[in-house]
């Protein structure tokens, strides 16, 4: 951030990516642009051509200048990345872990939350029910990307992936959650999420650093749940969770799970965070190509990322402004599924400018 005079100005980089990821940015945008006046800082947005359309007209994934770029801004706004002439893995590995693992985004931030008039899967569930984030570890375990074939191709081929967790990484994300779960938006209750009872090296070592965190937090409350139970609990007893804390392929799976009890994966949004650096905010939806061009995508999770944003960057006025334009849209839409809303993309982002701004 710089300030010039009395007014905050910000650095924002734009990758509107693939598929309906423009569509749900640019209504992010239009949000964005209205609570911006109303609170008083300034933009500077930068668009980055990142996505599988780049790599298909130019070989390139992500450019070293584009990275430097990256690395000069507040913060990243992302729409989707994934093209079906892509081979699967590339914009993946290349593209967002590279940037989560060069800009040291190691949490993967999801907040699970039920608005008002939304419609799920489980119905019966209240919107103080399901209220809760999970804190999933975002630069280790599975995704680090070590292991490798023997034999390749062959009948005795073997295919190794190990999960790498460090001390140091384990601890970090440890202990953010902990900060997270005794802050003033949170209910003081941190729950351990993995598989301790098979994965004895790694779950271990979770246990044991929750275990040595805790005494320096006597206002949290500490629990553990198998990875398998916590999945049924989504669905069950979602009120039990408050901060869940896991590793990089558990939470993968289930935040979309929590997706799914909060109204599908048009209103869920996630952040990789850098608490010292440079942070990535996106919706988890991906790039659903079968809705580009149709107006029929929900932007409600780009919108949702867009809080999520302005609020790491200190704009508490604004993500609480936005906030109240997402509540002001739930209760307007027939549906959060893409197509079934009763508005299209951009009267979604409409209504919630005008809930926004009320």
């Amino acid at each position: 951030m710089t300030v010039e005079g009395s007014v905050r100005r910000y650095r924002i980089g734009v990758i509107p990516g693939d598929g309906t990821g423009p569509e749900v940015i640019r209504e992010g945008l239009k949000v964005l642009e209205a609570v911006r006046a109303l609170e008083g800082f300034s933009v500077e947005l930068t668009t980055f051509d990142l996505g599988g359309e780049r790599y298909l007209r130019t070989g390139e994934v992500l450019p070293e200048e584009d990275l430097e770029r990256l690395r000069g801004m507040d913060a990243i706004y992302l729409g989707a990345v994934g093209h079906p002439e892509v081979r699967p893995g590339i914009l993946e590995r290349d593209l967002l872990l590279r940037i989560r693992f060069e800009l040291d985004q190691y949490v993967n931030l999801r907040p699970v939350i039920r608005y008002p008039g939304v419609r799920t899967l489980v119905p019966s569930h209240s919107e103080d029910d399901v209220n809760f984030v999970v804190v999933r570890e975002n630069s280790e375990g599975l995704y680090s990307g070590a292991g490798g074939f023997h034999r390749r191709g062959t009948p005795y081929e073997v295919a190794v992936q190990e999960s790498i967790n460090t001390r140091h990484g384990v601890e970090r994300i440890v202990r953010y959650a902990f900060e997270l779960a005794r802050g003033p938006e949170r209910r003081g209750k941190l729950t351990l999420v993995h598989k301790t009872n098979v994965l004895t090296y790694a779950g271990d070592l979770y246990q044991r650093v929750v275990d040595e965190l805790a005494p320096e937090y006597p206002d949290v409350r500490t629990d553990y749940v198998h990875v398998d139970a916590a999945c049924i609990y989504f669905l069950e007893q979602p009120s039990r969770f408050d901060v869940i804390v896991t590793d990089n392929m558990f939470g993968d799976i289930i935040t979309d799970l929590g997706a799914i009890i909060q109204g599908g994966m048009g209103i869920a949004a996630g952040g990789n965070i850098n608490p010292q650096g440079v942070s990535m905010f996106e919706p988890i939806g991906g790039t659903a190509p079968d809705h580009v061009g149709k107006g029929t995508i929900n932007p409600l999770a780009a919108i949702g990322a867009l809080q999520m944003l302005l609020r790491s960057l200190g704009e508490s006025g604004a993500a609480a402004r936005v906030d109240a334009g997402i509540r002001f849209a739930c209760t307007k839409m027939h549906s959060m599924r893409a197509g079934e809303m009763g508005y299209s993309t951009s009267e979604v982002g409409d209504l919630v400018v005008e809930g926004a701004t009320a």
